[in-house]
C-alpha cells in the first residue's frame, strides 16, 4: 500500500459508514375543527348544506352531490392524506376524495353505487364501478372509519377502516381522469352523493422524495 493510499483510506472508510441524512415527513392539519378556513364549498347543483359542528364537517345530502374543496395549493405527488369519515344517513358514497396524481386527478369513491363500491375513478375512462380497482365493502351508518390515501409517482394506495387496504394501484401508462360531475372538486376535495357524510381530523403529510 503506497503512502497516498494509506492516508486516504481512513477518509474513504468514514464516507462508506457515514449515515445518510433522512428527510422527515412534514404533516399539516387541513382542518382547524372550528371553521372552513382554507376550504370552499364546492359549486354543485342544488347541493346540501355544509356546516362545521363539534370538530366535524357535515356534508348534508343534496339533490346529487355536496362537497368542499381545498382553496390553496396542493402537492401533485408524494403525499399522504389521513382523515376519519362517517355516513350519517343515506345509502351512497359518504366520502369521495378527489386528489392530484402526476399531471391529472383521480377520485377515491367510498361506498358508492348503492353503498358498497370502493375504487378509483377514472382509469382509462372507466369509473370505480367498472374498472379493476373496484372492490365491494359494507360500511355501516353512524360509524367512524379511518381513511388513509397515499400517492407516489408510481402508485396510489388507500386504506379504509382498520388495516383494510382497498386500493393498490400501479399507475404505469394508464390514462387518469375524472367523471365530469366531480370535476369542481379539484385540486383536492370531498364529496357525498345524496348522502349525509361527516369528516374530521384531516391531515396532509408531504413524504420525502423517492
Amino acid at each position: 500500500m503506497n503512502s497516498i493510499t494509506s492516508l486516504l483510506l481512513p477518509w474513504i472508510i468514514s464516507l462508506m459508514v457515514m449515515p445518510t441524512h433522512q428527510v422527515e415527513p412534514v404533516t399539516h392539519s387541513l382542518f382547524d375543527g372550528k371553521t372552513l378556513n382554507g376550504w370552499q364549498v364546492t359549486d354543485y347543483y342544488k347541493a346540501g348544506r355544509v356546516r362545521v359542528k363539534d370538530g366535524c364537517i357535515y356534508l348534508n345530502a343534496g339533490l346529487d352531490m355536496t362537497g368542499i374543496n381545498w382553496a390553496g395549493e396542493f402537492p401533485w405527488t408524494t403525499y399522504e392524506v389521513n382523515l376519519e369519515a362517517m355516513r350519517l344517513e343515506g345509502n351512497d358514497f359518504f366520502c369521495a376524495i378527489t386528489f392530484p396524481v402526476r399531471n391529472s386527478f383521480l377520485s377515491l369513491v367510498i361506498g358508492g353505487w348503492g353503498g358498497m363500491v370502493v375504487g378509483l375513478s377514472n382509469i382509462d375512462g372507466y369509473d370505480a364501478a367498472n374498472n379493476f380497482t373496484s372492490v365491494v365493502r359494507s360500511y355501516g351508518t353512524g360509524i367512524w372509519y379511518p381513511i388513509r390515501l397515499r400517492v407516489t409517482q408510481d402508485k396510489v394506495e388507500a386504506w379504509v377502516g382498520k388495516n383494510d387496504k382497498v386500493v393498490d394501484f400501479e399507475i404505469g401508462n394508464y390514462r387518469l381522469s375524472l367523471r365530469a360531475e366531480i370535476e369542481p372538486s379539484v385540486p383536492f376535495g370531498f364529496a357525498t352523493w345524496k348522502t349525509t357524510g361527516v369528516i374530521r381530523n384531516i391531515t396532509l403529510t408531504e413524504l420525502p422524495a423517492q
